[in-house]
């Protein structure tokens, strides 16, 4: 039997879709555990990482209304294009959002030190950083893989959030470990800041369409 593009871009929406549902998911829990954890131990280091899950979490939840339009099959190819440079705009501006948080959260970590910081639990985060190490960079190459056969901007943009996780629980792990052993608590705070450039770039790509992977019927 011979596949249509038509079913094949199917299967790669309906693919996207559960990658999104997937995304949803991981992201409500590990946002909930990393803030609580966060607030009990007075780690600003774990409640960034947590809202950094909550803007995933809303890119996600724009990147299914994207996909669902276009999987009930009753939308033209101009309402598909209209809802993906929209969707793509969205997501790229919670990239903005993100390097603003993450520029807020190290400066304020800087210029507080580490007095009001309490590593009891941060054994928790460092489990919750490991997870996020392994499997963001998987669910960013399926989505990365996804996209470009998609030509999604949206779906790339949401991919650099991945990226971005995975980047950060390096951070996170690699924080909390040395605040615990050395008292280095200024390392998590100069590390997150290296993002900035990469974030920036990501989301004006995004809400441009100026990157490497062309959204649908530009």
């Amino acid at each position: 039997m011979v596949t249509t593009p038509i079913t094949t871009r199917m299967r790669d929406i309906r693919t996207a879709i559960s990658l999104m549902w997937l995304t949803i998911g991981w992201m409500t829990v590990e946002g909930a555990a990393a803030v609580a954890l966060g607030v009990r131990s007075h780690s600003l280091l774990l409640e960034g990482f947590g809202l950094d899950s909550g803007l995933e979490l809303l890119s996600a939840v724009v990147l299914l209304w994207r996909l669902l339009v276009e999987a009930r099959g009753r939308a033209d190819e101009q309402r598909i294009a209209s809802v993906e440079r929209r969707a793509a705009t969205l997501v790229g501006y919670t990239l903005y959002l993100l390097a603003l948080l993450v520029v807020t959260a190290a400066v304020y970590k800087l210029a507080m030190s580490q007095t009001g910081t309490n590593t009891h639990e941060s054994v928790w985060g460092i489990v919750i950083g490991l997870f996020a190490k392994i499997g963001m960079p998987i669910l960013a190459a399926y989505k990365l893989r996804v996209a470009d056969r998609l030509n999604s901007r949206a779906l790339r943009a949401d991919a650099m959030e991945a990226i971005t996780c995975g980047y950060l629980s390096i951070v996170l792990v690699i924080g909390l470990a040395a605040t615990r052993l050395f008292g280095w608590w200024w390392l998590d705070s100069v590390a997150a800041l290296a993002l900035i450039p990469f974030l920036i770039r990501e989301g004006r790509e995004a809400i441009t369409g100026d990157c490497r992977c062309s959204a649908i019927d530009q």
